[in-house]
């Protein structure tokens, strides 16, 4: 139990960020990160040691962040309650002032180039790691991260 309480004090700021960056916001990031910890629980007896314990760790933060959200996804279009407007005035309440102009930019993305351009482009996947961890093609790949890359120098130069 120690162990594992050394290992969430060293890693967890490192999840939060990524599961952050994937959300989009706070609360859903708290969750996740949670989530990813009790997945990891449950998971650290299949670590083999076979590439670093953070790039395992990595694997299963990206893995359950996207499945959760995949979820929270359909279950929101099966009850409908997505109101667009009272969305964007959440989304506007959930800015913070310590957010980079950046973060702030990648948040306004459509979803999955979200995911996409995160992985690859903060987290540093290659685009045939991405393809595979989100289940779409190669080519998806690298079309989401430059058309996300085009959309945010868009808005740079519009700010």
């Amino acid at each position: 139990m120690q162990a594992f309480q050394q290992l969430f004090e060293r890693h967890h700021r490192k999840v939060y960020s990524l599961v952050w960056r994937l959300a989009g916001d706070s609360d859903t990031a708290h969750d996740l990160t949670q989530e990813v910890f009790i997945k990891l629980w449950d998971a650290l007896g299949s670590f083999r040691g076979e590439s670093k314990f953070s790039t395992w760790l990595h694997t299963v933060a990206t893995r359950v962040a996207i499945s959760e959200m995949r979820k929270q996804k359909r279950w929101r279009q099966d009850v409908s309650l997505t109101d667009d407007s009272n969305y964007a005035a959440n989304l506007e309440q959930q800015e913070s002032a310590d957010l980079g102009e950046l973060d702030k930019l990648i948040k306004r993305l459509p979803e999955q180039m979200r995911w996409v351009f995160v992985l690859h482009c903060i987290e540093g996947l290659r685009h045939d790691e991405v393809a595979e961890e989100l289940g779409i093609a190669v080519g998806t790949s690298k079309a989401q991260v430059h058309r996300a890359r085009t959309l945010l120098e868009e808005w740079l130069s519009d700010e």
